[in-house]
């Protein structure tokens, strides 16, 4: 028993495993740092159970044979049915939070639904592809693999959460691509994402959510109101300087002009307090996890694993990129939390979830290389 313990230990990526705590780490760091401010470290006493939670979940889904999803269809099925029904349950026992129904509240703990959406739309999406590789060419099949992601995403945009929305949309143009999907296919599917849009900025979209995006064009038009985040959070990024203003000792996290320094900006204060030397260290974490995914996606011998991983990767890219050019005022503000850094545990523990998975895809299969 203790041998075999030992063995599987052995064979996981502890590269992979020891940049995701060191990222966890990052982001608690900074999390205490902006309880400084307010003096309530309760946010970050919580985020330090979620931790603990998350990576015993980690290695729990690692022991998981990883093929009862590739062989099941139906488990996956459920899964997929059980988030539907999360997401419709939001709109009846979730309370409304600054006009959102996204959380459900348990005690002192809230809980998103769409986090683990994420990681069951992926499976159900490397099973679908999986199985119809071969007929990649009938338009069927890219017309049903997306209606598995319209009946969530309707149900997300009603919350309305517009930001889950564009990464379940670019999970699955993510895993039609690395599944073969011709290009005249592809190229018809973004005119309709085209006239989709802007279908829905004219007849669909709140005045808030067209505030956001072109608060974000246009900042300066009201500096006061919708522009307030984006000028804050630049402010922040570049009084941090080369090496920051140090651990503690950033103006704009501590003394509360920087917006959810915790969520949405704490790439913000990061950059405040650690500077730029500090930022580079945390891209070249998440460079490292997500190599280290993506390299068992490009040399596995299954068509399940290989889209599973690309798929998870995307999801980590995705919401680097949109959180952090939020932050950099790039993006509009539409409340993408930064993977392993933000405060909130059904992210935190969702990613931790889906790393035991790719660690249960490497340990069990024949892939060529052997690092």
């Amino acid at each position: 028993m203790m041998a075999s313990l030992a063995l599987h230990f052995r064979k996981l990526d502890w590269i992979l495993i020891i940049s995701a705590l060191l990222l966890v780490a990052f982001g608690l760091l900074s999390l205490y740092s902006s309880s400084l401010g307010k003096g309530d470290f309760f946010n970050f006493q919580k985020q330090l159970i979620f931790t603990g939670i998350g990576v015993f979940l980690l290695f729990l889904f690692s022991f998981l044979d990883y093929r009862i999803f590739k062989n099941d269809p139906y488990l996956i099925f459920i899964l997929y049915i059980l988030c539907i029904l999360g997401l419709v349950g939001l709109f009846f026992f979730a309370p409304e939070i600054r006009g959102v129904k996204g959380w459900y509240k348990i005690g002192l703990v809230s809980i998103d639904p769409i986090e683990f959406l994420k990681l069951v739309l992926i499976l159900l999406l490397a099973k679908y592809f999986t199985m119809r590789h071969v007929e990649m060419y009938r338009i069927s099949h890219i017309l049903l693999s997306g209606l598995y992601v319209l009946v969530p995403s309707l149900l997300i945009f009603l919350q309305p959460d517009l930001g889950s929305v564009l990464i379940l949309v670019a999970l699955w143009l993510a895993v039609l691509i690395i599944s073969g999907i011709k290009l005249r296919s592809f190229l018809v599917l973004m005119l309709c994402g085209l006239l989709v849009l802007g279908l829905g900025w004219m007849s669909f979209l709140k005045d808030y959510q067209k505030e956001r995006i072109t608060s974000f064009i246009f900042p300066q038009a009201d500096p006061m109101k919708a522009g307030w985040s984006h000028s804050q959070a630049k402010i922040a990024i570049g009084s941090g300087g080369i090496l920051g203003q140090g651990f503690g000792q950033g103006s704009q996290t501590q003394y509360g002009f920087l917006p959810e320094p915790q969520t949405d900006f704490i790439f913000s204060a990061i950059a405040e307090e650690f500077g730029l030397m500090g930022v580079a260290v945390l891209l070249f974490l998440f460079s490292i996890l997500i190599w280290r995914i993506f390299r068992i996606s490009i040399f596995a011998a299954s068509n399940f694993v290989r889209l599973f991983t690309f798929g998870f990767a995307v999801l980590l890219i995705s919401q680097i990129f949109i959180n952090v050019g939020m932050n950099l005022g790039l993006l509009p503000v539409i409340g993408i939390p930064l993977p392993l850094i933000s405060y909130g545990g059904s992210s935190l523990i969702a990613t931790f979830i889906g790393l035991g998975i790719v660690q249960s895809m490497r340990i069990r299969l024949r892939i060529l290389f052997h690092s």
